[in-house]
């Protein structure tokens, strides 16, 4: 073999190999991004709530005045997830404005989203679903099922619906009378998807100082505020709770509060057991304020279990666009309750949850 050649084969051999390692690079690089986000996973986006079927997470959050829809292999990537408004409502109805806390569900091979809306009157607020036959749920088309409301049927927000005993049941935040004197937290069993069966049960309502505190020092929020709402089924190793928001959305005191089920029938008011003090609050040190409304998701492999939830970056921010969605992993007490631990710092690098 020729000097020459040689000179030439080792240069075209050098380009390649170099070729070849600057690809792995990129790709083990490209790999090392993916398996880490920092909070918040959006910008904007109250009330964040998913479902995961057949191998993807179809998420959704509060739009106000439509309902939008994404669709991802992994919740931390949502910002260059698939997303579609897959449904805005018609002007004049009672369920055109403040549309609030959309969840997605997969019951039955067939998709709803659950949501609460009004005709711009707040005192009208009521709860809603969609339906959708198709196999995606960012396709086909998404038709107004109807109102879902309990016996008696007052203002009511926030509706989750969850499975147990083979059996649907849905709790949600509401009000006792027609007017705001303070928000209970309520539960019912349902005959279908769409169809609320007996008279809603009140299972909590607000009595601790952490409850009601509001801002102390703010003249324009009462120290009262009297608020359950956001309420989220959660089960863990036979253990069953109510996870639930407390305190006024715009006070930096919002705070997560639970319940947990001690007896036989969900529908009992006794069974249902309120810890005395929140289980997730603001960290200032981390600055993240006023941590709520949140839900409950597995990993794509099923062994770890997470939290979504909102917050602000900064104090006062109050209920507006400012709210971002998060999310961090769930560790278990010894007593088999959620530890959900302190909310996390923007400047956290977290692992994504782990995969197949």
């Amino acid at each position: 073999m020729s000097t020459s050649f040689k000179i030439v084969l080792y240069f075209f051999l050098s380009v390649f190999t170099f070729g070849n390692s600057q690809h792995n690079h990129q790709d083990n690089t490209k790999e090392r991004q993916q398996s880490t986000f920092q909070n918040p996973i959006l910008d904007s986006g109250a009330d964040p709530y998913s479902v995961f079927v057949d191998g993807y997470y179809y998420y959704t959050n509060t739009s106000g005045n439509k309902i939008t829809l994404w669709k991802t292999k992994n919740l931390a990537n949502l910002r260059e997830a698939e997303s579609q408004t897959v449904w805005t409502p018609p002007a004049g109805t009672n369920y055109s404005k403040e549309i609030w806390a959309p969840e997605i569900h997969y019951i039955n091979n067939i998709w709803y989203v659950y949501f609460a809306a009004d005709d711009g009157d707040n005192k009208n607020h009521r709860m809603y679903v969609l339906e959708n036959k198709s196999k995606d749920a960012l396709h086909g088309t998404w038709d107004l099922k109807g109102k879902i409301a309990a016996y008696p049927d007052r203002w009511a927000i926030d509706g989750n619906v969850f499975e147990f005993n083979n059996a649907l049941y849905m709790v949600w935040s509401g009000w006792e009378g027609h007017t705001n004197g303070q928000q209970n937290i309520y539960i019912a069993k349902m005959k279908n998807p769409w169809t609320i069966e007996g008279d809603r049960v009140l299972i909590s309502q607000p009595t601790y100082t952490w409850e009601k505190q509001g801002d102390l020092d703010d003249p324009n929020n009462p120290p009262h505020v009297n608020v359950n709402e956001g309420p989220q089924y959660l089960e863990h190793n036979g253990n069953k709770f109510i996870i639930f928001s407390a305190n006024g959305c715009w006070t930096d005191y919002y705070s997560l509060g639970m319940l947990k089920f001690t007896g036989n029938d969900l529908l009992d008011p006794a069974a249902w057991e309120k810890h005395p003090k929140p289980i997730f609050v603001k960290s200032e040190e981390n600055s993240v304020y006023a941590p709520g409304h949140n839900s409950f998701f597995k990993s794509p492999d099923g062994k770890e279990d997470w939290i979504l939830y909102h917050a602000n970056a900064n104090p006062g921010d109050g209920c507006g666009g400012k709210r971002s969605p998060r999310m961090q992993q769930i560790k278990w007490n010894t007593d088999g309750s959620p530890d959900f631990g302190i909310p996390v710092s923007e400047k956290s690098i977290l692992e994504i949850p782990s995969q197949l």
